[in-house]
């Protein structure tokens, strides 16, 4: 080719050129895959029911090879969650970093703990819900929801209600609803903070406190045992299994459906083909026989979400959340 030929044809080669790197550099876009080792973060320490859930999808991911590189569970505990969130918002636009989380997403920057809300992360997929329950003692003399709306409308102050781990959560949010409900002032709401779940129940049959407020399964082996009586589930239908005996606040004339949902969310900025990876990693994880075991073996429900639909439920989750919790007096956001 002469130099004139060249010249004359320069244009149609950079066009072509262009063309070939374009569609590399979308090739290489939707097939993107980790390159390196992932991080399966958790904001609570070892053995929590997080964690749990982390190292059985760990396993899952590893057993079926739907991962190519080795995932590993990274424990960041503190802060109600914030240090988790802070680690994982330093890695924006990398998708080897994954973070399964709670509705602590949501209430931690709504009641001020966090800076963080749910639009600095990338939503990934909605794995469980974990529907709050309403427990009391054997031997309480609140048999029904009606009881409770009662006792709620008269004297909300008379009755103290103990939750885990931290005012402001799922926990106390399903109390306010309910109370509300009633027609109560839900600022006199008599609240105890317990460190953990095991600890409130422990303060509930020793008579330290009238009711519960917890996930629903947490209650299976107290009820099973005779010692609790759970009188309300803040769900939208029965429960499967040992549960299943359990009214919901719906059949009690009250529209209350409050959970503790499982997310898993990526650092902010991710490219579509990165949050394509892991929805299809996580659709395929929740198909496996060994996660539907642990799930009914937890109480929770299956509720798979992918990442536009989960980005729509964070926020009408935030506005009914925001909503109550002003109501007790708990939010600080703006």
């Amino acid at each position: 080719m002469n130099t004139k030929t060249f010249i004359h044809r320069l244009p149609h080669i950079l066009l072509t050129m262009t063309g070939v790197l374009l569609f590399a550099n979308m090739a290489t876009a939707q097939n993107w895959k980790p390159a390196r080792s992932v991080e399966l973060i958790v904001a609570v320490s070892p053995g929590g029911g997080i964690d749990r859930m982390a190292r059985t999808i760990q396993h899952i991911i590893q057993e079926q090879r739907l991962v190519d590189v080795p995932v590993t569970v990274i424990n960041k505990p503190g802060g109600g969650g914030a240090i988790a969130q802070a680690y994982l918002s330093q890695r924006s636009g990398d998708g080897h970093f994954i973070e399964i989380t709670a509705t602590s997403l949501l209430t931690n920057h709504i009641i001020g703990r966090s800076s963080y809300d749910h639009h600095a992360f990338t939503p990934i997929a909605l794995l469980t819900d974990e529907y709050i329950g309403f427990l009391v003692r054997a031997d309480s003399p609140l048999k029904t929801g009606k009881d409770l709306l009662d006792l709620f409308k008269s004297n909300p102050e008379s009755l103290p209600i103990g939750i885990a781990t931290a005012a402001g959560n799922t926990n106390h949010i399903a109390a306010g609803v309910v109370a509300r409900a009633a027609g109560a002032d839900v600022k006199k709401l008599k609240v105890v903070v317990f460190s953990s779940g095991g600890e409130a129940m422990t303060a509930l049959l020793g008579g330290h406190v009238g009711m519960v407020t917890t996930p629903s399964a947490n209650a299976i082996p107290h009820l099973q045992a005779g010692r609790m009586r759970v009188i309300a589930i803040a769900a939208p239908r029965r429960l499967d299994g040992p549960l299943s005996i359990v009214p919901t606040w719906k059949e009690q004339g009250v529209d209350a459906v409050i959970a503790n949902w499982r997310p898993v969310v990526a650092p902010k900025g991710l490219s579509p083909a990165q949050i394509s990876y892991w929805e299809d990693v996580f659709a395929k994880v929740v198909q496996t026989a060994e996660w539907k075991a642990e799930i009914e073996k937890s109480g929770a429900v299956a509720n798979f979400m992918r990442s536009r639909e989960l980005a729509a439920y964070f926020d009408a989750e935030q506005k009914q959340f925001r909503a109550i919790l002003g109501e007790l007096g708990l939010a600080k956001d703006r």
